[in-house]
């Protein structure tokens, strides 16, 4: 299948952040693909996959980089699919990244989850691409509903504890 959402990060390195994204699109049934481009290694990769994602058929690139974090701006200067960014956790907690990605130039905008958000990153290009797909719309509205029953579900577990006492110090 022709590829929806493209999940793009700096070097394998930042596979156990991003495959969160994978694992979700997956149980989504959204088709995506997955490849390492460095925006300082590999420059011309990055602005030729760019360039070319749209008429490969995909419509929203979710990238994830760590420290310089310049991966997800470099990919959004040469597209006009949106872009989202995930700051990777590595030097300064993820600090280092997740300013690099939200301080974007006018005309150039990234979207930026959490620092380590992939998770989050793959919701937001399935609520994008809900808007034009009735199928991807009613499976995200079931996962959010299943949300919402998770935490009633602890809710009726806690109100069972009946030996459970508050201890203060």
């Amino acid at each position: 299948m022709t590829p929806l959402v493209s999940i793009i990060m700096g070097s394998t390195s930042d596979l156990p952040v991003m495959e969160k994204a994978m694992k979700f699109l997956d149980e989504m049934e959204i088709p995506f693909e997955v490849l390492a481009l460095s925006a300082h290694r590999t420059p011309d990769a990055v602005e030729h996959f760019a360039k070319t994602a749209r008429s490969r058929g995909v419509r929203v690139i979710i990238a994830g980089a760590g420290m310089a974090a310049a991966l997800p701006g470099v990919i959004a200067a040469s597209t006009t699919l949106p872009v989202i960014g995930v700051p990777i956790k590595g030097m300064l907690d993820g600090l280092d990244a997740m300013l690099s990605i939200i301080q974007m130039p006018p005309g150039i905008p990234v979207a930026t989850v959490g620092v380590n958000g992939a998770m989050n990153a793959a919701i937001l290009a399935t609520e994008m691409l809900a808007l034009s797909d009735e199928g991807i719309a009613a499976r995200v509205e079931n996962y959010k509903s299943a949300l919402g029953a998770k935490i009633e579900k602890a809710n009726a577990e806690l109100a069972t504890l009946k030996d459970y006492r508050f201890k203060t110090n």
